[in-house]
């Protein structure tokens, strides 16, 4: 991994990324790759117990995000139908609102939308979409991290144990049975009355595995870590991560002569792609630096074998490619861009560094 690599990466990702999920994602990788102990997974995450204070002008992430961000709607940014894609700019707000105020208050205005105005899922899970409750395992991505984010800045315990048990409840209703004979422990992509995919989408498994360690991170770095009803959280959510991983790592082994995952994980008519495969990867690192005694060397190994498969995919100016098209995960002809495998990659770069670096220590 060269930084001239990762740079080539960065400047693709941002100009390919023009959706509001995009946004928020980019603006989540370079604020990991450039700010990686100001990020949920840092040493000094909150200092203080409080959201760090960044200039915004000399901090990448923040710089980039903020023209993208509304301040003056109940949504950070329009979501064109989405009603969590909007929220993946959050953590930027919030970042943005220690010293810009107006920032703060979209920040707010954001969440109290989710909390109050989204549509519910029959079992009290936020829809991912503003006209009807459906579940997308993108979701996990874009708005817990969020909520979880926001109980920091505010000191809620019970925002906190909130944003965790959204996890949870997607898991109670994407999640496919750990006994189940196939794709058991993985999510499915889509389930409501739109656009219902009950296939295993590889990059959705990584956005709520993604969003998961995220979610994870900020409990265990948050002054609420010794909360019994946190502690019991960060469990449940941590089983979740690792039910995801076991379940890919399962069906990557099946197939030794695919180096990577396919775009739908249990179903081998499909191509390998890179976007599922990096996120998933991102991940593991993740858990690995966060929780080394549970995700050891079966989980470093496999990532450590995929990060490097990846990289053989990744041209000299930095596209990442074969990919999913990430605005039709049904095409089957593989893509050559994607604006959030750009970002997936930079994620797993600075997450293999992180975890690195901590093992060396």
């Amino acid at each position: 991994m060269s930084s001239a690599l990762v740079n080539n990466i960065i400047s693709q990702g941002q100009q390919l990324a023009t959706h509001s999920w995009e946004y928020g994602t980019f603006a989540e990788a370079l604020l990991e790759w450039y700010n990686p102990s100001s990020s949920v997974f840092g040493d000094n995450a909150f200092p203080d117990g409080k959201i760090p204070v960044l200039q915004v002008d000399q901090t990448r992430s923040l710089s980039y995000v903020k023209p993208h961000i509304s301040t003056n709607s109940d949504t950070l940014v329009d979501g064109d139908g989405a009603a969590g894609d909007p929220a993946s700019l959050g953590v930027s707000a919030i970042l943005i609102g220690q010293t810009q105020s107006d920032f703060l208050s979209a920040a707010e205005r954001q969440v109290n939308h989710l909390l109050n105005d989204v549509p519910r899922y029959s079992n009290g899970a936020i829809s991912h979409r503003e006209s009807v409750a459906e579940l997308w395992a993108d979701f996990i991505y874009m708005a817990p991290p969020t909520l979880a984010y926001w109980a920091i800045q505010m000191k809620d315990v019970n925002l906190l144990s909130t944003a965790i048990q959204q996890c949870v409840l997607y898991r109670d209703v994407l999640g496919v049975p750990t006994n189940a004979k196939s794709a058991a422990g993985l999510f499915h992509h889509i389930i409501g009355p739109q656009s219902q995919d009950l296939g295993i989408w590889s990059t959705g498994n990584g956005w709520a595995a993604g969003g998961m360690s995220r979610v994870y991170a900020t409990a265990k770095k948050s002054q609420f870590a010794g909360d019994s009803k946190i502690k019991s959280g960060m469990t449940q959510i941590k089983n979740i991560i690792r039910s995801i991983l076991d379940g890919a790592i399962a069906l990557d082994a099946a197939e030794p002569n695919e180096p990577l995952l396919r775009n739908y994980l249990n179903d081998t008519t499909w191509f390998g792609e890179l976007s599922g495969t990096t996120m998933l990867t991102a991940t593991a690192y993740r858990m690995a630096q966060l929780e080394p005694s549970t995700f050891g060397q079966k989980y470093t190994s496999w990532a450590d074998t995929k990060r490097e498969a990846i990289t053989k995919k990744i041209s000299s100016d930095g596209l990442l490619s074969p990919v999913i098209n990430p605005l039709n995960w049904n095409d089957r002809t593989p893509a050559t861009k994607s604006p959030e495998a750009q970002s997936f990659a930079v994620l797993m770069f600075a997450a293999y560094r992180d975890y690195s670096s901590k093992k060396a220590q």
